[in-house]
């Protein structure tokens, strides 16, 4: 049965961050607040883990994974960026937004996109998601939680446990998400193209 936390959605109690990202390193997948809605998350390194959530959420390998990181200097140890996406990113982070860029060679083959070799990467602006990253010290490789029989993502934390609490190790429960995933924008070719409209603005993309 996978454990419960309760964490203040703006004051993180650092005692149960702690537990939350050694239930991580240890293997777990965790269930966690974001600025845009819930998520499921693992270490980047944990194939069991992907595996586990591949199928929580019935995916393919084409899926998109995005690494959620605690700010742009970790980012950046993922993803090839040129100064003009820098900036781009930096006007834009953290916020309601997933990038697709190229990834470097510290994303394992799995969890990149099998022949464009990209990767979704994003900096949350949560208070408990960027606790939980800062106190990991590496990104969390997510997906959003969506059920394959819902059309939304779950938003209560406590049907959330009831509907996974044999599936994950941990939810945490964070406040109120909402449903609207982020905007998804793909850096990895020429110019910035919206891929999917969400809860970030479009404006910094001319959009």
């Amino acid at each position: 049965m996978s454990q419960f936390f309760s964490i203040h959605p703006e004051n993180p109690q650092a005692r149960l961050i702690k537990q939350a990202a050694d239930i991580i390193r240890k293997g777990g997948i965790v269930v966690y607040p974001t600025d845009s809605c819930y998520a499921l998350g693992c270490s980047l390194d944990n194939k069991d883990a992907l595996d586990r959530i591949r199928r929580i959420r019935q995916l393919d390998d084409k899926h998109h994974f995005t690494l959620a990181c605690r700010d742009l200097s970790q980012l950046g140890n993922y993803a090839r960026v040129d100064n003009a996406t820098y900036r781009l990113l930096k006007a834009t982070t953290p916020g309601n937004y997933t990038f697709i860029l190229l990834a470097t060679k510290e994303v394992p083959r799995r969890v990149s996109h099998p022949k464009k070799l990209t990767i979704g990467l994003r900096v949350p602006d949560h208070p408990v998601a960027l606790a939980l990253l800062e106190e990991l010290g590496e990104p969390l490789l997510s997906s959003s939680l969506l059920l394959p029989e819902e059309e939304l993502p779950l938003t209560d934390a406590w049907e959330i446990r009831e509907r996974l609490e044999h599936e994950v190790e941990l939810v945490i429960e964070g406040g109120y998400c909402g449903t609207e995933p982020t905007t998804v924008v793909d850096l990895s070719g020429d110019g910035a193209v919206i891929l999917r409209e969400g809860k970030g603005s479009l404006a910094p993309f001319g959009a």
